[in-house]
């Protein structure tokens, strides 16, 4: 008897260690599976921006740290200590803090932070004779991405 309870508790054991290690997986993906035909390096990302302040594009980069799990909210590293603060557009995704320092490739939509001119809201005043604020990049070049889809490289 004391024999079947010591193989149950092993088996158990066993199974519980190994779903814990196979978490994080190759190819294991959060919300769409991201295409990976015109992927750009998160490096490139605001070159590849340009002028633009918005585009939907698939990046690859090393994820820095998981603010959030709930909502699947964390960052990916942009290069030159610039940081992608990146969040899933469905909440109901909830991604492992284990995801940190994995590189991966997400899809979405990548927008850059606008700033109004004289820190006012970038709505400002219309009326004739007043100044008018125009929107700017943000000078710390702040990236966000709104993601469709995540994989784990």
């Amino acid at each position: 008897m004391k024999f079947v309870f010591f193989l149950f508790a092993i088996m158990f054991f066993s199974v519980s260690v190994a779903q814990k290690h196979s978490l994080l997986q190759h190819g294991l993906v959060f919300g769409d599976r991201p295409g990976t035909t015109a992927m750009v390096d998160a490096s490139k990302l605001e070159a590849y921006m340009d002028k633009k302040i918005r585009i939907s594009t698939t990046i690859r980069g090393k994820v820095i740290k998981v603010t959030k799990q709930k909502g699947g909210w964390f960052n990916i590293d942009a290069g030159n200590g610039r940081i992608i603060a990146a969040h899933f557009k469905n909440y109901g995704i909830n991604i492992p803090a284990g995801l940190q320092g994995k590189m991966v490739i997400i899809e979405g939509v990548a927008q850059k932070q606008i700033i109004a001119d004289d820190l006012q809201h970038f709505a400002g005043d219309t009326v004739t004779g007043k100044k008018q604020h125009s929107l700017k990049i943000d000078p710390k070049r702040r990236l966000t991405f709104e993601v469709k889809g995540l994989m784990v490289e």
